[in-house]
């Protein structure tokens, strides 16, 4: 099962990096499996430590995926990275051990720390549809064009139904990113 959070990982010469990623826990260790290149690959690779990130505010997850990195970040207790302040829960990881692949390699991480902050309230749909959507974002270079466009329309019925104020700030930042994405093909194809 793969759970989407937020890493946050902390560069040699001290630049803190906020990224949403898939995780999967094999046993007690959690691995994972950034794409080259990848500032996250760097750090957790060069610092052998991370900071997995629970989040609801599906925001976070958006605004790294469209240039909106100014999230509160706060210590972490026993590793060198920051850990996102709003965050439900966190886990400090120290890296174990490396699968090494050419396009994504595997990162199996010991928990050495966690910490829960506020209680888990639950998802609403239009979170689930931010959170699907900003995955269509990450993989807009991949994907046809009319698949996109379906996902987009099928999404936006749960965010008519359910999404409050800030999952349509995370849905416009995202849409946003689609438009000028398109805008950039068609500009190169003419």
């Amino acid at each position: 099962m793969i759970q989407e959070v937020i890493i946050t990982t902390r560069s040699s010469t001290g630049v803190n990096q906020i990224a949403p990623m898939g995780i999967v826990w094999h046993g007690q260790q959690v691995v994972v499996a950034p794409f080259r290149p990848s500032r996250t690959l760097a750090n957790i690779l060069s610092e052998g430590c991370a900071v997995i990130n629970y989040c609801d505010d599906v925001r976070v997850f958006a605004g790294c995926l469209t240039g909106h990195y100014e999230w509160p970040l706060a210590e972490a207790e026993q590793v060198s990275a920051p850990r996102l302040a709003a965050a439900l829960a966190h886990s400090e990881v120290k890296l174990q051990r490396v699968e090494d692949d050419p396009l994504r390699p595997r990162l199996f991480c010991q928990p050495v720390c966690e910490a829960n902050h506020r209680p888990f309230r639950g998802f609403n749909r239009g979170q689930a549809a931010v959170l699907e959507l900003a995955i269509l974002v990450s993989r807009l270079n991949r994907l046809p064009p009319d698949k996109i466009e379906r996902e987009i329309e099928y999404l936006e019925i749960s965010m008519d139904k359910t999404a409050g104020e800030n999952e349509w700030q995370a849905w416009d930042w995202l849409i946003e990113k689609v438009y000028i994405l398109r805008q950039q093909i068609k500009e190169s194809t003419e």
